[in-house]
């Protein structure tokens, strides 16, 4: 069974999501965005969401941590939570 370890920094809207994106892109630090802007408890701990297995997160959250690079910033990801930025950081 797969396993995953993912951070996300969780927003009302795709605007916001698409400009934390790109400040990432342009060096800031995920988990203090994360701490700043997540509207998820886990922004806490910078947006880590521990280890899990497929079907523990909701289905389009699952699609983008299977299957996405690890190490690598996805989304903005709509679920009926709101707008995700994810980053895989293990995967086994």
């Amino acid at each position: 069974m797969a396993r995953a370890s993912a951070r996300h920094i969780l927003v009302s809207d795709e605007a916001q999501s698409a400009k934390l994106k790109d400040d990432i892109a342009n060096g800031s630090d995920f988990a203090e965005l994360a701490r700043k802007h997540s509207a998820c408890p886990s922004g806490k701990q910078g947006g880590d969401l521990g280890e899990f297995g497929p079907g523990q997160m909701v289905r389009e959250f699952d699609e983008v941590v299977f299957s996405a690079p690890v190490g690598e910033v996805q989304g903005p990801v709509k679920t009926q939570f709101g707008y995700h930025l994810l980053e895989v950081t293990a995967r086994k």
